[in-house]
């Protein structure tokens, strides 16, 4: 039995659930239409920062943001476009403004869309007509976000796209990674390592992005928690970003279209014509061994 019900908390929060599989998602729509919890027999696989989230004024850190129009920041927060300077935060707008629900399925299935339209707001830091659709579908131990990105300016439209799932976890040297490369970059000094499957965990922060993807899944296997979660993305995410800080009980392994400053490089930028549309889906498993 699939079911939504809404709940007013601080936020107006949609609660999806897969009854026979013990399975929920909670969805807070206007919170940057974020994905803030995601129980499996009541085991949390997000991690959430509450008092974060219950401050408006500061990005959350935990559930799963979503990256829009950038993934990562900008040199100054700033990017040029027909030769004017804009001003755009960390990881873009997406994340900090409300989206609207436009359909509820529970039949077969259970999922949920959400809609963030361009206004006056968005323009004034990125001068762009557009439409972004999200659906977030649940079904027994499997999360899938389907996006669908519109163009409605009359002049191109250029972007990237991503999102930054926390998942939870309480011993971060009882995690194994299975990356699809070889190699990583540095996010701050990047430098370029060979990784071996490993990461150095008495390092304050750690911050590295994988280019080199030899394929389309890539999971990480939680011995402590006896949880694996295996992330599938399509071609649109070309790069993995893995994330930590000491002495919290979270890492993120992030699916970006383009990397940091993309919209000045150009580098994986995607660019849609007037009028054009596209289409992404990345998918999360949660399996307990």
């Amino acid at each position: 039995m699939f079911t939504i019900a809404v709940q007013q908390q601080q936020y107006k929060t949609y609660i999806l659930s897969d009854e026979a599989a013990g399975s929920q998602l909670e969805v807070v729509p206007e919170r940057g239409g974020i994905i803030t919890r995601w129980r499996i027999q009541g085991q949390e696989i997000f991690y959430l920062d509450t008092e974060r989230f219950a401050n408006p004024d500061l990005s959350v850190r935990g559930g799963n943001p979503i990256l829009f129009p950038i993934c990562g920041n900008l040199p100054d927060n700033v990017y040029t476009h027909d030769g004017k300077q804009y001003t755009l935060k960390q990881h873009g707008f997406a994340r900090d403004l409300p989206w609207q629900v436009t359909d509820q399925v529970t039949q077969d299935k259970v999922s949920l869309t959400l809609v963030l339209n361009s206004n006056e707001q968005t323009r004034a830091v990125y001068p762009f007509e557009f439409q972004v659709t999200f659906t977030y579908e649940l079904q027994g131990n499997t999360l899938e976000i389907r996006q669908h990105y519109q163009n409605l300016s009359s002049a191109s439209l250029p972007f990237s796209s991503g999102f930054h799932p926390y998942f939870l976890t309480h011993d971060k040297n009882g995690l194994e990674f299975e990356i699809p490369s070889q190699e990583y970059q540095d996010q701050r000094t990047k430098e370029i390592y060979p990784f071996n499957g490993n990461f150095d965990f008495n390092q304050d922060e750690i911050d590295v992005a994988f280019k080199k993807l030899t394929s389309k899944s890539a999971s990480v296997t939680d011995n402590n928690r006896k949880l694996k979660l295996t992330l599938d993305y399509g071609d649109e995410y070309p790069i993995l970003v893995f994330w930590t800080v000491k002495g919290k009980d979270f890492y993120c392994l992030e699916p970006w279209s383009a990397p940091r400053n993309s919209l000045n490089t150009g580098e994986h930028l995607t660019i849609l014509d007037p009028g054009g549309s596209y289409t992404a889906s990345v998918r999360l498993r949660a399996n307990f061994f």
